[in-house]
Parts: C-alpha cells; structure tokens; sequence
C-alpha cells in the first residue's frame, strides 16, 4: 500500500543551470537533472541562449528557439 500524499505530476514548470547539469522542476515537486554533455548545443550555449527557454505540450518537454533544443522530459525519466 502506498502512503504517497501526492498525485505524481511529471510536467516541467521551471529549468534551471548549475554544476554542468540541466534541471527540471516537475509540477508535482520533483526534480530531475541531466549533464550537460547529453545535450552538445545545451552545453555549448551561452548562458542568454540556455535562459531563453518555453515549455511545449503543456510542461512535457522544453524548447530553446534560439539554439533549436528540444528536450521531453518523460524521456529523461525513462529507465531503460
């Protein structure tokens, strides 16, 4: 039986930079992070361009226009 007070809610609302990682904020609390090294345009971007983010489908992925990054966020949650 599970005690989970929350309904799991894996939709982004916020991104954040630091310690040579990408981070997700999920609408349900959690966070998640990548290395910059996954993503070559991330990682070689200027800190503008990595700020100049929207979120598509609702919070399930995120788009850099200006460097033409996609990245969903279900893919990075998978564990495969």
């Amino acid at each position: 039986m599970s005690t989970l007070a929350i309904r799991l809610d894996p939709h982004a609302v916020d991104v954040m930079f630091a310690n040579q990682a990408v981070h997700f904020v999920l609408a349900d609390g959690r966070e998640i992070s990548a290395p910059l090294e996954w993503f070559p345009r991330l990682r070689d971007a200027s800190e503008s361009q990595r700020q100049n983010w929207r979120l598509i489908g609702k919070g399930i992925g995120v788009h850099w226009p200006e460097i033409n990054e996609d990245i969903v966020v279900s893919t990075l949650m998978r564990n495969q």
